[in-house]
């Protein structure tokens, strides 16, 4: 059949017209999931570090989907701290925790030193269950400024004292020494904690063999003090988080918030590290995951990823090439830049948008309903 260019033109023109005559609205690339009353769970990730560039550099790097992209809702906060426009994540989680800007190195304090309470507190002082797993020791920075409250993050001894002080439900992380080998004192931090009805494990125990008892409370210390990198063999976050959300969802009937940090990408900016920088975000990425299954099973969960601000500058230059990036750094210290907010669950859209650091607090509270009590 011989091609006929004005039959063709013919059959075109009448939808064409029509077209003209009739305008139709694009549809959005994505519907927005309908808001839902309020969450019961929070589960709040920090990718300590990770910034857009990072999670862009492990994105390319791998050869399947991060669990990063299957969040419907993506915000920026603003990172500053309330002394430096460059914050550090003592100020960093303190905001988070507290919804207040404060100096560099403040653990869970205002600018005037005094104590402010965290959301973790308020939860457990409203009979949540509550949580914290992390790749770093449990007083460092990002751990501390959610449970404890000192005027500087290098006070770890006081800072493991200050958990003590509260009835957290679950803590994974490393640190041991800070409550059995103290130096200012001859505690024994361990076992002042099981007289308060806490099961406590160290890493002579397998994280896949541990059994959590819901009625009891549960400290899994995973080094004496800061794990392993991944590289180095590291691998028990997801399923330390599997374990954390199973345990939480049966420990209270009204609901959980935990904080789970994918602490050493951090690390791995400051020393300007490639491939560990990469390794660490995949290695987060797949708690990520964990978590997301889990809110997508119940419908009644709030997962929200996030980091305290961006370490080691890093950008994608033409010396990378999609599945073998090689991450460029600018500095061997942290960025002003924004930093993304992914949220999946109830009340998911309060988190889009561009926003204080403080707001997480804020929006997070609201999502639980906590304003409300």
């Amino acid at each position: 059949m011989k091609f006929n260019k004005n039959h063709v033109l013919k059959g075109l023109l009448p939808l064409l017209l029509g077209a003209c005559a009739k305008p139709i609205a694009p549809e959005p690339a994505v519907a927005p999931p309908p808001m839902q009353t309020q969450a019961r769970n929070v589960i709040l990730m920090i990718g300590d570090g990770m910034g857009l560039s990072t999670i862009s550099a492990a994105l390319y790097d791998h050869d399947k989907q991060l669990n990063l992209e299957r969040f419907p809702v993506v915000g920026l906060h603003k990172s500053y701290s309330y002394d430096d426009l460059i914050t550090d994540s003592a100020a960093g989680a303190t905001a988070f925790a507290c919804g207040v800007k404060t100096y560099n190195n403040a653990i869970g304090v205002n600018p005037d030193t005094l104590a402010c309470r965290t959301i973790l507190e308020e939860a457990e002082s409203k009979k949540w269950a509550t949580g914290m797993v992390v790749t770093c020791s449990v007083v460092h920075a990002t751990p501390a400024a959610f449970i404890a409250h000192e005027p500087l993050r290098v006070f770890y001894e006081n800072i493991a004292l200050d958990f003590l002080d509260t009835d957290i439900d679950l803590l994974i992380g490393g640190g041991k020494r800070y409550f059995d080998q103290r130096e200012n004192d001859s505690r024994d931090l361990v076992a002042e904690l099981r007289k308060k009805n806490y099961q406590v494990f160290d890493s002579n125990t397998s994280i896949s063999t541990l059994k959590l008892d819901p009625h009891k409370k549960i400290i899994y210390f995973t080094a004496d003090n800061h794990p392993p990198h991944v590289a180095e063999g590291r691998n028990y976050l997801p399923m330390a988080v599997d374990k954390a959300l199973d345990f939480l969802a049966k420990r209270s009937d009204n609901g959980f918030f935990i904080m789970v940090e994918g602490s050493q990408i951090d690390w791995a900016g400051h020393n300007n590290q490639e491939e560990e920088l990469i390794e660490e975000t995949l290695d987060f990425d797949k708690a990520v995951g964990v978590a997301l299954d889990f809110a997508q099973r119940r419908g009644d969960t709030l997962v929200l990823v996030t980091a305290d601000h961006e370490c080691g500058g890093v950008s994608i230059t033409s010396s990378s090439k999609m599945g073998q990036v090689k991450p460029v750094f600018s500095t061997n210290g942290h960025n002003g830049a924004m930093v993304p907010v992914f949220a999946y669950g109830p009340q998911a859209q309060l988190f889009s948008g561009i926003y204080e650091n403080i707001d997480l607090n804020t929006k997070m509270r609201m999502a639980l309903g906590f304003d409300k009590n």
